[in-house]
């Protein structure tokens, strides 16, 4: 049987978690959405591990932003979504719906999952029980809705709710204590949200990160996985992108 993935979260930029995912069966490791090189340079090497591709979720520049570093220093291959190719540039191989990606003997499904953006994909490691979401499925929270619409968004999340609930969500952003706050405001008397800020609150204070959730954690308190239709996830997102809370 497979060695479990050894997976680093990174923390890059102002809140984005860039991830370091190493095999070791093989000794491959790979970077999911680089948004600055060195951080994960940094981390490979205190491991000992040597960073051979590069993957992408999506063309934004605090995503993609290390590619060419990373490749520059270790001559990684740079895959991701094939309907960005023109704006990810240096694409070595692009993928979409239904391709996969390998990791030494390790298999990801690529989901294509637009809305955020629409080659947007996610990667789902169904034997490693984990998937990395980039920006749709965060904790407690979606992706703004800059290319796609409402209903774009409701099918993505009506595909990861069937995921295992002990699947491992890993997503780009540290966003989960705001998404909480507006969480706790789109269901007031959600009690499940409630119990998790409480815990979300003093993982922050602690300076501690809130991510990787679980497919189980957001089918209890993400609003938009809740939402029961795209017209209720559209008027959620429209309402969280102005809430203040």
């Amino acid at each position: 049987m497979a060695s479990p993935l050894q997976i680093v979260r990174v923390p890059v930029l102002s809140d984005n978690y860039s991830w370091l995912v190493h095999d070791p069966d093989s000794g491959e490791t790979m970077v999911i959405d680089p948004g600055e090189a060195q951080p994960l340079l940094d981390a490979a090497a205190a491991y000992g591990w040597r960073i051979g591709q590069v993957w992408n979720t999506h063309w934004h520049p605090d995503h993609v932003g290390g590619n060419a570093a990373i490749v520059a220093a270790t001559g990684a291959r740079v895959i991701g979504p094939e309907a960005e190719r023109g704006k990810i540039g240096a694409l070595d191989q692009g993928l979409a719906e239904g391709d996969t990606a390998m990791l030494g003997a390790h298999v990801a499904a690529v989901m294509t999952v637009p809305g955020h953006t629409q080659g947007h994909i996610a990667f789902h490691f169904a034997d490693d029980a984990a998937i990395f979401t980039g920006d749709t499925l965060f904790a407690m929270g979606c992706g703004r809705l800059f290319e796609g619409t409402p209903a774009d968004m409701f099918g993505n999340m009506q595909r990861y709710a069937t995921l295992p609930p002990e699947t491992r969500v890993y997503c780009g952003h540290e966003y989960t204590q705001s998404n909480g706050r507006y969480a706790l405001a789109a269901e007031p008397e959600n009690g499940a949200i409630k119990e998790r800020m409480a815990r979300v609150d003093a993982l922050r204070a602690a300076g501690e990160a809130t991510i990787p959730t679980t497919i189980g954690e957001e089918l209890a308190t993400n609003p938009f996985l809740r939402a029961r239709n795209a017209a209720e996830l559209g008027e959620r997102r429209a309402a969280k992108d102005t809430f203040r809370g």
